[in-house]
């Protein structure tokens, strides 16, 4: 009998803290040895001139996510994780949405109905907390983070979702006594709703005023907020999807006091700019998320918290609408006016190479920073015990990359079920050709191998309350 089921062969293996030339066995979907020259396999893959890395995880996706009346994500699970991984990720991390009036067994039972047999890659949600009722917050939180559900979300803005301080506090406390991660999208809500109303007022409409319904001290005010919150509390909070200086040096400065509070950045903030909702007609809804793209000087500042460590992860915030489509970004509604226009933006296929061809080819980050960004540090935050980076008894959750091979993004030749890609035409020097997940081929040298059957839940352990700098 073969030693190993399969053998990775004379690849570049890298992970957060180091790079080298290896062979990787893998025996029932686990790493068991990595050396020089092994043998005995019943197949053997050259990876030579090729980096064998992690798997990506992706923390931060959204996936048959409900969406308003009339309203549909582009991507159900199948198409989501068939994306996922063709962008070289093994693990994505989707939201369960507790709507009003809702319990979260109910929700999670829902939306575990929608990935059942459905996921290429394995997956594990966390929970949206937008009706934190008593039984919410004193029986069902508490019991579900036993479960295995040990992350949850709670907004700052939208209506339906947004928390006051009181509940915040509330979410905070609980989430303090159960050990749990709490993610906070930091939008000061009451500001919006009255820019936006004086924007409507004089007309102004377009899509690009959804940047000016949301400028800078809307997020830098609830991140101070967020972070003061979770101060009282003493409890870990992961600031999502910070946009710009202020918002980030908040975080900084927290960190440098000791707090307990870690930030995340994405690809939008890094290559699209406000300029980009600009653009004729209604273009420039494809452009439109929360927080917005800002300008230079904000990218500047998300490569800058990228590289000082005060983003721990770098997620996609993967949130698809169909752009040419009444159920989409040109939903009647929202032709009206861009208070109206699906928020969010695809990304979960392009994350990985958009940051390794900026990042590692470019020379801003390095190649184990990569490696911590975008797999080690999210598994290690989120409690995916076993995942997220290349080492004996780990899942054989590998991408085999080609770091010469450039080409720019092109929808056509993406498999997210948006029509669009917001990051069309950018030039990328690196893209991953393979991914295994638990030692199966799931994309082998750009084609699809694997089944939608092939991905599962992910129950997860204590979240790591931070991490250090």
């Amino acid at each position: 009998m073969p030693a190993f089921d399969l053998i990775i062969a004379n690849g570049t293996i890298a992970t957060a803290s180091e790079s080298y030339a290896a062979d990787i066995g893998i025996r029932d979907g686990r790493i068991v040895a990595i050396g020089e020259a092994l043998n005995g396999a019943d197949e053997v893959v050259d990876a030579t001139n090729k980096l064998v890395l992690p798997g990506g995880i992706d923390s931060h996706v959204h996936i048959s996510q409900p969406s308003g009346p009339g309203i549909v994500m582009a991507d159900d699970f199948e198409s989501a994780t068939r994306a996922a991984a063709f962008g070289g990720n093994s693990t994505v991390m989707p939201y369960c949405l507790q709507q009003k009036g809702q319990s979260l067994r109910a929700a999670l039972s829902d939306y575990h109905a929608l990935a059942q047999g459905e996921c290429h890659i394995d997956h594990s949600f966390h929970l949206i907390v937008s009706d934190p009722t008593e039984s919410v917050l004193g029986q069902e939180l508490p019991a579900l983070f036993a479960d295995g559900y040990t992350s949850f979300k709670v907004f700052m803005t939208y209506e339906g979702l947004a928390l006051d301080d009181y509940e915040m506090l509330s979410v905070l406390e609980v989430a303090r006594e159960a050990g749990a991660l709490v993610q906070i999208h930091a939008e000061n809500y009451d500001a919006i709703r009255f820019l936006t109303e004086k924007l409507e007022r004089a007309g102004r409409v377009a899509p690009h005023f959804h940047g000016r319904s949301r400028p800078i001290p809307v997020e830098r005010e609830a991140t101070h907020r967020a972070i003061s919150l979770a101060e009282l509390i003493d409890v870990p909070i992961m600031i999502v999807h910070v946009s710009n200086r202020e918002a980030m040096e908040a975080i900084r400065r927290a960190q440098a006091r000791g707090l307990k509070v870690m930030g995340e950045t994405c690809p939008q903030y890094l290559m699209l700019t406000e300029a980009d909702m600009e653009r004729t007609g209604t273009e420039g809804a494809k452009y439109v998320c929360s927080p917005p793209p800002r300008d230079v000087a904000s990218q500047q500042a998300c490569w800058e918290g990228l590289q000082q460590g005060v983003f721990s992860v770098f997620s996609s915030d993967h949130c698809p609408f169909r752009y040419e489509d009444e159920a989409g970004k040109l939903a009647p509604k929202g032709r009206s006016s861009f208070r109206w226009i699906p928020n969010g933006i695809p990304g979960i296929e392009t994350r990985l190479p958009i940051l390794f061809s900026e990042g590692v080819v470019k020379g801003r980050i390095s190649l184990q920073q990569f490696v911590a960004l975008t797999a080690t540090n999210h598994a290690r935050i989120y409690g995916l015990t076993g995942k997220g980076s290349i080492a004996i008894g780990y899942d054989a959750d590998l991408a085999i990359w080609d770091p010469n091979l450039t080409r720019p993004i092109r929808q056509g030749e993406l498999h997210h079920g948006a029509d669009y890609t917001p990051f069309e035409g950018i030039e990328i020097t690196g893209w991953p050709t393979s991914l295994i997940v638990r030692g199966s081929f799931v994309v082998r040298d750009g084609k699809l191998t694997g089944s939608k059957m092939q991905g599962r839940y992910l129950p997860r352990a204590k979240p790591l309350a931070s991490l250090s700098r």
